[in-house]
């Protein structure tokens, strides 16, 4: 704008302008020779539309250039006559009447606005979620309070991690889609309880990657306030997987109780803990004992010692598959035909590639979940329709992995690739009683 009214020829100001206006006339007047012309405070041609926002609001920076320069003309030592310091005499034009002189000439050395220290700057994408420097502690987002599995599943994948809870598994994705946590550990399947179906519908409503996974021996323990015996209890609280897991165990130990589901099993200890129950138990890990202060009446309590619960770890971007170590890869499809020849189809592709599947899920299709067909012989008949879930052991940097996903995609009206991602190969022990971090050296994630 103040380029615009520069090149505008001038047009004086009535004598009845503004008295901000004329403070700035006189301030400019004031000043060096340089600013005689007084451009500045000259509206542009009056066949423009007279904006007076924008008149005053040049009036006011040209009057702080005029007032920097006045502040720095005074700096310099009177003549001995005592008049003003001499004007700058370089001139103003090249003899025809054009001003050559850059606006730095006219104006003084500064030419930006003043104060530019004190402007607010605009947030980047480093002020949202930094990049984890050297030594810095990266964010984990997990379901659940302190003390629950996929705490120490995240500490597992992520060592030395700042984790941080969240109530629901949905709050854990947002949470990283939102740079509030850089990285979300979450459950998938367990050995006995199965496939943790909420996160596979999760995985398809939400833009995350998976880029890899741990896998984390699950040991129970029978929780309570200091002093209960297991005489007193009248009532077990946990996950009701955890209850479903430890059933058994609770028979053989007589105790008459009810079985409560709570949201989570460090949830349920926290709650006993709080409330001061010395009728319930808890059923949670060792590591929730020492954090609610609770005492542990039985140890191991899960009926099978092969009770592991897989999870994924999920990112913002994909990690680069490699060939240098075993991978896996995650995909998702669906297809509008006859399911069970395209299923047999796409696990053809898979077989004739000698690529070996770990895991196969359905989900009911959410946007059609019922396919009408009509036979006019037989009638009408119903089929509900699938989304396919499928990991297989090879990673997408393999050509044989990359040919039976372009002949899957022949057949199949949608394809997704979820992740392609290092195998957990830590080894571990199903007697295990400790769900500590392990060292560094046990991370399967590559980033």
């Amino acid at each position: 704008m103040a380029a615009a009214l520069l090149s505008s020829p001038p047009k004086v100001i009535p004598t009845t302008a503004p008295p901000v206006a004329a403070a700035g006339s006189a301030l400019l007047l004031r000043s060096r020779h340089a600013l005689a012309p007084v451009r500045s405070i000259l509206r542009p041609d009056s066949s423009a539309p007279f904006n007076r926002a924008d008149w005053q609001a040049s009036c006011a920076i040209l009057s702080s250039k005029a007032a920097a320069a006045t502040g720095s003309s005074s700096d310099k030592p009177p003549s001995p006559s005592g008049d003003p310091p001499a004007a700058d005499t370089e001139p103003d034009n090249d003899g025809g009447g054009n001003n050559h002189r850059p606006p730095s000439a006219i104006y003084g050395a500064r030419t930006s606005l003043d104060p530019v220290s004190n402007l607010p700057r605009p947030l980047t994408i480093s002020d949202l979620s930094p990049t984890p420097m050297h030594g810095s502690r990266l964010r984990v987002a997990y379901q659940g309070v302190p003390g629950a599995y996929s705490e120490a599943a995240a500490g597992k994948a992520y060592p030395n991690c700042e984790a941080i809870p969240c109530d629901q598994f949905e709050v854990a994705f947002q949470a990283v889609e939102l740079w509030i946590a850089d990285r979300a550990v979450l459950p998938i399947e367990n050995s006995l309880g199965g496939s943790i179906h909420r996160n596979y519908d999760l995985l398809l409503r939400h833009r995350l990657h998976i880029v890899g996974e741990v896998q984390l021996p699950v040991h129970h323990c029978l929780l309570a306030l200091p002093g209960v015996r297991k005489e007193y209890l009248t009532r077990v609280m946990s996950h009701p997987q955890a209850l479903a897991q430890c059933e058994l165990t609770l028979t053989r130990l007589g105790l008459n109780v009810t079985r409560e589901a709570f949201d989570d099993t460090a949830g349920a200890a926290e709650h006993v803990a709080s409330k001061g129950l010395r009728d319930t138990a808890a059923i949670a890990s060792a590591r929730a004992a020492e954090l609610y202060g609770l005492q542990v009446l039985a140890d191991g309590i899960q009926d099978d010692g092969c009770n592991v619960t897989r999870f994924v770890m999920l990112a913002r971007e994909p990690i680069i598959p490699r060939t240098d170590r075993p991978f896996k890869t995650s995909i998702v499809f669906a297809h509008d035909g006859e399911g069970t020849s395209v299923l047999f189809k796409v696990l053809s592709a898979f077989a004739f590639r000698n690529i070996c599947l770990t895991k196969i899920e359905s989900r009911p299709h959410r946007h059609r979940p019922i396919r009408l067909v009509d036979d006019a012989n037989v009638g009408t008949a119903k089929h509900f329709e699938y989304m396919f879930y499928i990991d297989f052991q090879a990673s997408m940097a393999e050509t044989r992995a990359q040919n039976a996903l372009a002949e899957i995609q022949e057949f199949t009206s949608f394809l997704r690739l979820l992740g392609s991602y290092p195998t957990d190969m830590t080894p571990w022990g199903p007697t295990s009683s400790s769900n500590s971090p392990p060292s560094p050296s046990s991370s399967s994630s590559l980033d």
